[in-house]
């Protein structure tokens, strides 16, 4: 296995020390790691399996690191500008509204 040293300013490392049970070498791989796996979704629009699992496992997933669409959030604006917001959905009612934006 290789290891890798990070040069960081020593305010920083104090910083830091505030966190003595955070793992910082497991951080930088799971932050290398989505990173990479962010880099392939974009070329691909796909994930690998053992991509899906790591993302799954973390509870993340590329599409999260995009910007909303200016569409979308001009959608979500005007949705929010209605009042009376509507009576309360059922889960598949909310499912069939959303599939029309």
């Amino acid at each position: 296995m290789v290891s890798i040293t990070i040069s960081v300013e020593d305010s920083f490392k104090e910083r830091l020390k505030i966190f003595p049970w955070v793992n910082w070498s497991e951080v930088g791989r799971e932050e290398s790691l989505k990173k990479e796996i962010f880099d392939r979704f974009i070329k691909t629009n796909k994930l690998s399996e053992f991509d899906r699992k790591f993302c799954d496992i973390i509870d993340w997933h590329p599409v999260d690191e995009l910007p909303l669409r200016e569409e979308y959030v001009k959608k979500l604006k005007a949705l929010s500008e209605k009042k009376p917001y509507g009576k309360a959905m059922t889960l598949k009612e909310f499912n069939k509204w959303c599939e029309k934006l």
